[in-house]
């Protein structure tokens, strides 16, 4: 199969998300991208590898032109499936079409599970110090609506501002503007003026608050 230009950028776009997945879900995963334009030389990006013995350039596996055959005869794009590597090791596998220009698979993404990794490895892997290059444990709010999330942000931020006895009371409002400014608050569409109502001040004494910041980083 040839690719075009805009097959080969989408296949790439699928890069960052592999070494993102891979970061998230630690070394019981192995997650593998594959290019159909050369079945010979297929994979073209690999994590975890040792679990099946691939790299890059790697050929495409028979049971993954079994599951290409298999979502080209109507499945939904993806399978889940369960298989062994050359060790005779269990794995939990599911192979997901890309599709390019023209509704055409260009590609799979296939990720497989090492089901012989210890519950002890599993949950250390999701532990909060287990990555160094993690954030770490932060907090994140998942809410309704917009108008919901610059409330929890701004009662946060109103909680962590008058609870430090350091700042004066004349630069609370500071701030608190200055700390949803940094969490992104203001490039939701109208935050300056649902922040506004909620803090009781001004839309101009936001945009003093915000402008006199921007101006000292």
């Amino acid at each position: 199969m040839k690719l075009t230009h805009v097959d080969k950028a989408i296949l790439d776009s699928y890069i960052p998300m592999l070494d993102g997945m891979a970061a998230y879900l630690s070394d019981c995963f192995e997650l593998v991208l594959h290019s159909l334009e050369d079945y010979e030389h297929s994979v073209v990006c690999i994590h975890n590898g040792h679990h099946t013995g691939r790299t890059v350039g790697a050929p495409i596996t028979d049971l993954a032109l079994k599951m290409l055959d298999e979502i080209n005869r109507g499945h939904e794009g993806h399978i889940v499936y369960f298989s062994r590597n050359k060790k005779g090791e269990p794995l939990k596998s599911t192979t997901i079409a890309i599709r390019g220009e023209n509704n055409r698979i260009i590609g799979l993404l296939c990720i497989n599970m090492y089901l012989n990794t210890s519950l002890a490895d599993l949950f250390s892997a999701f532990s909060p110090n287990h990555q160094s290059n993690s954030a770490g444990s932060i907090s994140e709010s998942f809410a309704q609506d917009t108008s919901d999330l610059i409330r929890t942000a701004l009662e946060e931020e109103r909680l962590r501002v008058l609870g430090d006895t350091r700042i004066l009371p004349s630069n609370r409002n500071k701030l608190i503007v200055e700390a949803l400014y940094n969490r992104g608050i203001f490039q939701i569409k109208d935050a300056v003026v649902l922040v506004a109502d909620m803090m009781g001040i001004s839309r101009n004494t936001i945009y003093m608050h915000i402008r006199n910041y921007k101006g000292k980083v």
